[in-house]
């Protein structure tokens, strides 16, 4: 049995809710003294930042040309709705 005043794990509330689900929390196993294993956690950290980066960044592209369309659209819109009494007129 535990003391009750045992200093607690921080992270077990985590593995807790990840563990069930078969998802790997990074960095929540235990922390290692091998610099070479630090170094490779590091540059695969980059990498997914790397990757993460240009995915918010094609993301923001597609924002930025639904906007583009979105405003083609409604102005596309007010020209026919402007046009549109014009053309009443010319009935005869």
């Amino acid at each position: 049995m535990s003391e009750p005043n045992a200093p607690q794990d921080p992270f077990e509330v985590y593995r807790r809710l990840w563990g069930p689900l078969g998802v790997p929390v990074p960095g929540m196993a235990m922390p290692t003294l091998d610099p070479q294993e630090l170094d490779k956690r590091i540059q695969e950290l980059k990498a997914v930042e790397a990757w993460l980066g240009m995915n918010l960044n094609m993301l923001r592209l597609a924002i930025q040309a639904l906007e583009m369309q979105k405003a083609g659209l409604a102005a596309m819109q007010q020209a026919m709705a402007a046009a549109s009494p014009q053309d009443k007129d010319r009935k005869p």
